[in-house]
């Protein structure tokens, strides 16, 4: 089919009525306007609400119910929910009508949500159920409230301004059966067209996988990905507020910064190792199977391609992004550890028993440094638990930085050297560095402090000083 599937993210789902004007209608008449399918998210700050907060942990209506002393705390955040819904939606829509629409299906959702979690606490108030058990399911539940909200009302959106739009709810509200996430997708698009119509669809799906047991806040690009592969788009577009380009711009400036225009899956990767994805793994993977490629564009630059990731390797070897991360050096050492094995997979255990995430790792005779993406009272756990298998080492954990140069094909640029010398010209000083055979990274741990001026000396070192001929982001 001639279709391209396309996501849009939160931040700029609070401005669909500007996307309205663009991205979706823009120029384009009659049949013009078709051919595309749209995956969105819930509206800006209407998950970490619902949930919890993404960076802060502030607790939303999940965290409050799975900790709730009494029933006040929830139900006070599914009521904040609801007014941040409902302020979301009259800041977009200019109908009266779709608005007391609108209005409606919020009250429907979310005091069935409401009533679904009050049954669930009566039911565990008895011995032979546990709360504890459902926690995941109430998580589902949650989580695609904000989704079926933007959808519908996007639809409203484009209905009034004459788009022959459809929602399309995986949501699984109030739905029988337990399907797989193949099966919710195909049955939800039978009978839909996409060049004839343009289907809004829930970033999130309900289906028997469960999304967020193993997606957690990615599941809205898996939806996306599964969406692009069962129907054969000819391409995957994901609509960001900025372009995919070679730094922060905050950090080393707008005029210095350029866009990638061109990258694989690879380089996607090493992004989402570093906490800045463009997309979920997961989601690569699903693409790159299904042989259809992914673009990466501003949502409000609708006429600029953005861009390309597949499966290509570079034409010549350069430095396409330079990016960092705020990490916890994990360090195990044991005098005995030389020669004996299980060490290493004693500290992996007990680092996944925490849900921390591993970015990088380094290790010697007697010492295993694990690099990891945790707060400091998870790897305090991990500390106890692991002096408690290993009495004898010392086991320390110190927060740092880790800054990456990242590359289709870095062979021949002494990236590491050349690395190095940059930062050290920047009157800073790098702890450690490594670098891979595969050469698609260098990474650099220093500071906490030291962070951002060395991404800007590297920045300078590798893309400013380079006479790249790669278009400047506007």
């Amino acid at each position: 089919m001639a279709h391209t599937v396309e996501k849009i993210g939160g931040t700029s789902m609070s401005r669909v009525n500007e996307l309205r004007d663009t991205l979706f209608i823009g120029d384009r008449e009659g049949t013009d306007l078709y051919g595309r399918i749209f995956v969105v998210s819930a509206f800006g700050g209407i998950t970490n609400l619902l949930l919890e907060h993404k960076k802060s942990g502030k607790p939303g209506v999940y965290a409050q119910f799975a900790n709730a002393d009494t029933d006040h705390g929830w139900h006070e955040a599914l009521d904040r929910v609801s007014d941040a819904m409902i302020a979301a939606h009259r800041a977009v829509l200019d109908s009266a009508a779709d608005t007391e629409r609108a209005d409606e299906f919020v009250r429907d959702r979310i005091e069935g949500a409401r009533n679904c979690l009050i049954d669930l606490q009566r039911l565990c108030s008895y011995g032979h159920f546990r709360l504890a058990e459902h926690m995941l399911q109430i998580r589902e539940l949650l989580s695609g409230l904000g989704e079926a909200h933007s959808a519908f009302v996007t639809t409203l959106l484009l209905q009034r301004a004459g788009v022959d739009a459809r929602l399309v709810d995986l949501s699984g509200w109030r739905d029988e059966g337990d399907v797989t996430l193949e099966e919710r997708i195909e049955t939800a698009m039978k009978g839909v067209d996409p060049m004839t119509e343009m289907p809004i669809v829930t970033g999130y799906a309900q289906c028997a996988e469960g999304l967020m047991r193993e997606f957690d806040r990615g599941y809205s690009e898996v939806t996306f990905s599964m969406m692009a592969a069962l129907t054969g788009a000819r391409e995957a577009i994901i609509h960001k507020e900025f372009h995919l380009s070679s730094a922060d711009p905050n950090l080393v400036g707008p005029g210095a910064v350029r866009k990638l225009g061109r990258t694989n899956y690879d380089v996607a990767d090493q992004l989402s190792n570093m906490g800045m994805e463009a997309i979920h793994p997961k989601a690569a993977k699903t693409l790159r199977q299904a042989d259809v490629p992914l673009r990466v564009t501003n949502a409000f630059e609708p006429h600029d391609p953005g861009t390309l990731i597949d499966d290509q390797p570079a034409d010549e070897a350069a430095v396409e992004i330079v990016t960092g991360l705020d990490i916890i050096a994990l360090e195990v050492f044991e005098q005995d550890m030389v020669g004996v094995k299980g060490y290493d997979a004693a500290i992996l255990d007990t680092l996944t028993r925490h849900d921390v995430r591993i970015v990088s790792k380094v290790s010697n005779a007697n010492t295993i440094t694990h690099y990891v993406d945790s707060s400091l009272k998870s790897m305090r756990r991990v500390e106890k638990d692991l002096a408690a298998k290993y009495p004898s080492a010392e086991i320390r954990s110190r927060t740092l930085s880790l800054a990456s140069v990242i590359g289709r094909d870095l062979r021949g640029l002494s990236v590491l050297t050349r690395g190095l010398q940059a930062i050290a010209d920047a009157g800073l000083e790098s702890i450690g560095a490594t670098q891979g055979p595969r050469n698609v990274d260098v990474q650099f741990i220093l500071d906490r402090e030291d962070l951002k001026p060395a991404i800007k000396a590297l920045h300078g070192a590798f893309i400013e000083d380079q006479a790249r001929e790669l278009p400047r982001v506007a």
